[in-house]
């Protein structure tokens, strides 16, 4: 699922995310920064290996989720373009299940709302997150 206006670009897939897209859509000439977030699935959390990670969501609410937190980054820090992208599904070590790219014209906005877009995406999208063990898995709270 994607959605795009002229300065929000949003996706939901279970495909491989693409930072060079992310940055694509954000790049305007008038723009002085431009800050990505890439997240990673990582091995070890609170002292156990993790072997993989199954993301799901509920797409048409995560969406529209993702949409609102771009438009209010781009009112509330005056920024240029945000791409805000999620993958779904099981993801290996190193596999990348979130882009956020922010262009502004000014780098403190850009860092701002990326730091905003990022926080705001894990405690209110309905995108769940299920780390996989080799003793067994459990589901992560949205919140950190």
């Amino acid at each position: 699922m994607i959605m795009s206006e002229n300065h929000i670009n949003i996706l939901l897939t279970e495909e491989v995310l693409s930072l060079p897209n992310c940055q694509a859509f954000v790049e305007e000439p008038m723009v002085g920064g431009i800050v990505h977030f890439v997240g990673t699935v990582r091995n070890q959390t609170k002292g156990k290996t993790v072997e993989r990670l199954d993301f799901e969501a509920y797409k048409p609410m995560a969406i529209s989720e993702m949409t609102k937190i771009a438009q209010q980054a781009l009112e509330k820090f005056g920024v240029t373009k945000i791409a805000m992208h999620h993958r779904i599904g099981v993801l290996e070590i190193g596999e990348i299940p979130v882009i956020i790219a922010i262009s502004s014209p000014h780098r403190m906005a850009a860092f701002e709302a990326c730091q905003y877009c990022i926080d705001t995406l894990k405690e209110t999208v309905p995108i769940w997150k299920k780390e996989i063990f080799e003793d067994g898995e459990v589901w992560v709270s949205a919140t950190p």
